[in-house]
């Protein structure tokens, strides 16, 4: 149905190439020309002022699912007027010893315009179809929790 693209390019910048002195600091380059200045997480020697892979993924789920989310809403001709997202994933070793994503846990937040706001069920069922339908959330194996 559709193809989305990235260039991922990263230039040696020290001399020596042993794993504790290589840099990890590379770019992210979208169509239309957004770049992205990322790196390693910082606890595999990358930089904290960049974006690293791990966080990235944790806002790809988080997103995807605010979308999702809003437009069910707008479907619905729920208004809302704002959304945020304190999400937090959890790099593990799994039961093989391999690292991975194992959790993400979205706590959304939204306001709603006056005389919009859901009752209970009805925001829970809009968070279950969100979770349920969101693309990102379908294409990985790690958990995601709403809360």
């Amino acid at each position: 149905m559709a193809e989305h693209r990235a260039r991922i390019e990263w230039k040696r910048a020290t001399e020596s190439f042993a794993y504790e002195d290589y840099n990890r600091d590379h770019e992210w380059t979208f169509p239309g020309g957004h770049v992205v200045p990322a790196s390693a997480a910082p606890a595999f020697r990358g930089s904290e002022e960049r974006v690293d892979p791990e966080a990235s993924f944790v806002a790809a789920l988080s997103a995807c699912h605010m979308l999702t989310f809003i437009a069910f809403c707008a479907r619905k001709r729920i208004v809302v007027d704002r959304y945020e997202d304190d999400a937090v994933g959890f790099l593990e070793q799994r039961e093989d010893k391999k690292l991975a994503m194992t959790r993400v846990v979205l706590r959304p937040r939204v306001a709603f315009a006056p005389g919009h706001e859901p009752d209970a069920a009805t925001l829970a069922h809009l968070h279950e179809r969100s979770h349920e339908n969101c693309f990102i959330a379908n294409s990985v194996t790690t958990e995601v929790v709403v809360e």
